[in-house]
């Protein structure tokens, strides 16, 4: 009977276990933002800024978002540049019991254009 109760408690725990997780893909390099060709800019540091979206049962959007243009403002608003060089974007989803969480995380270093 105790063993029976250790084994029911084990397969619960691994069904918990199954149906949480993450997956991440890359999604892109890019030398800029904007083109740069003729233009002098000032380099204000890295910066880097996240947009995500939260679905119910993984497939019912409770939350709006996840889109790369919003990550690339924020992250140019966080140092307060025009745009941003060397970026790279990659997507993660986080799968949870009840919901998932899919995330875009834009890096780059802010510039400023000068005059």
């Amino acid at each position: 009977m105790r063993t029976l109760k250790h084994l029911v408690h084990g397969l619960a725990a691994g069904a918990l276990l199954w149906v949480t997780g993450c997956a991440t893909s890359p999604g892109g390099v890019a030398p800029s933002t904007t083109p740069l060709e003729g233009r002098s800019y000032q380099i204000l540091g890295y910066t880097e800024a996240t947009d995500s979206r939260i679905c119910l049962f993984g497939i019912i959007p409770i939350t709006s978002g996840n889109h790369i243009r919003d990550a690339l403002k924020d992250a140019a608003r966080r140092v307060n540049g025009d745009a941003l060089i060397e970026v790279t974007v990659e997507a993660h989803t986080e799968y949870w019991i009840l919901f998932s969480r899919n995330v875009t995380r834009v890096q780059g270093i802010g510039i400023r254009f000068t005059k």
